[in-house]
C-alpha cells in the first residue's frame, strides 16, 4: 500500500482515494521473479523498496535466470548492530549494511535473479548520503516487527529464509548475510568471508566472492594488498538455513580508513557491484 500511495501520491484524492476513470501505477514486490530479456531488448521494472531514485531498474540480461538469493543484512529494528564514531557522526551498522545489501540486491535482479530481502525498511530505500540517518522501522520478511531478543531475531530470519527455500526448492539458492564487523580503532580490516563448515558449496562461494574482490584491488588499487579471508564459523544463521550460505564482513566500523568504505557513497557501489560480480561466477560455476 506504501509504495502504491508513493507511485500514484500525485494522481490521489483525499485520504489516498481513487478517482474513476484514472489510471495509476502498481508497484512490483521486490520478492516478484523479474521478466524476462533478451540481449536485443532491456525492460524496466519499478521496484519501491529502492526508493525513488533507483526504483526503475533495467534488466539487462538473463545471466542470473533461476538464480535466488536471500539477502540478510545485519541487525535491524531495535537492534543497531554496531556503532561507530566519526566526527560528530553515530555510524549504525544495520544503516550501512542495508544499503550494500539494497544496492546488491538491485544489481543481482538486473542480471535476471530473484531476489527476496528479508530485512526491509519501508521507506529508507538505497541512500546516497554519507551519514545514514538510523531508524529502527526495520521489518524481517514479509512483514514481521523485529523482536529485540537476539535469538528471536536469529531465529525469525532463518525462519523466513527456510520457508522460501522449501517454496522455491529444486532451483539454485544462496542466503547471504552483510554485516559490518566492531574492533578496536586500530584495526584496520579487508572484506572477508564466513561459510558452514559441512558446506563445500559454501566455502566454494565465499571463495569466489574473495578471489573477485581480490582481482578489483589488484586492478584499482595495485600495491595496495588484499587480506580478506575466508573461513568457517558456527554462525547462527549460517548454521541453520537450508540454502548455501555466506556471511559477509564488510569492515571494522571503527577504523578511520575502513570507515571510508562505508562513508563514500561509491564505496558502496563498488561492494555491491564487486560481490554481485562474484555471485555471478558462483552461479555459472554451479549451472
Amino acid at each position: 500500500m506504501d509504495a502504491f500511495v508513493e507511485l500514484n501520491k500525485e494522481r490521489l484524492g483525499p485520504d489516498n482515494s481513487l478517482y474513476a476513470g484514472r489510471k495509476y501505477k502498481l508497484p512490483v514486490k521486490t520478492d516478484s521473479s523479474p521478466p524476462s530479456s533478451s540481449s536485443s531488448s532491456s525492460q524496466t521494472v519499478n521496484y519501491a523498496i529502492f526508493g525513488k531514485k533507483y526504483a526503475d531498474v533495467e534488466i539487462v540480461d538473463n545471466q542470473l535466470n533461476g538464480a535466488y538469493y536471500y539477502l540478510v543484512a545485519g541487525h535491524g529494528g531495535p537492534d543497531p548492530g554496531a556503532v561507530g564514531d566519526y566526527g560528530d557522526w553515530h555510524l549504525c551498522e544495520d544503516e550501512y549494511a542495508y544499503d550494500v545489501t539494497l544496492r546488491l540486491a538491485r544489481n543481482l535482479i538486473q542480471h535476471g535473479a530473484t531476489v527476496y530481502l528479508i530485512t526491509r525498511d519501508p521507506n529508507d530505500g538505497i541512500r546516497d548520503d554519507s551519514y545514514l540517518k538510523p531508524d529502527k522501522d526495520e521489518v524481517c520478511y514479509p512483514d514481521l516487527r523485529i523482536p529485540l531478543n537476539q535469538l528471536r531475531r536469529l531465529r525469525q530470519r532463518t525462519d523466513a529464509v527456510n520457508r522460501l527455500y522449501q517454496k522455491n526448492k529444486g532451483n539454485f539458492q544462496r542466503m547471504i548475510a552483510i554485516h559490518v564487523d566492531s574492533r578496536s580503532r586500530g584495526e584496520n580490516i579487508d572484506v572477508f568471508f564466513y561459510h558452514d563448515k559441512r558446506s563445500n558449496s559454501g566455502k566454494k562461494a565465499a571463495e569466489i566472492l574473495q578471489k573477485t574482490i581480490q582481482q578489483k584491488y589488484d586492478v584499482h588499487q595495485p600495491g595496495r594488498g588484499y587480506m580478506g579471508t575466508v573461513s568457517n564459523r558456527n554462525l547462527y544463521v549460517v548454521r541453520n538455513t537450508y540454502p548455501v550460505a555466506v556471511y559477509i564482513e564488510l569492515g571494522n566500523i571503527n577504523h578511520r580508513r575502513d570507515q571510508q568504505r562505508f562513508i563514500v557513497t561509491n564505496n558502496r557501489q563498488a561492494l555491491a557491484n564487486w560481490l554481485s560480480e562474484g555471485l555471478i561466477e558462483d552461479f555459472k560455476t554451479n549451472k
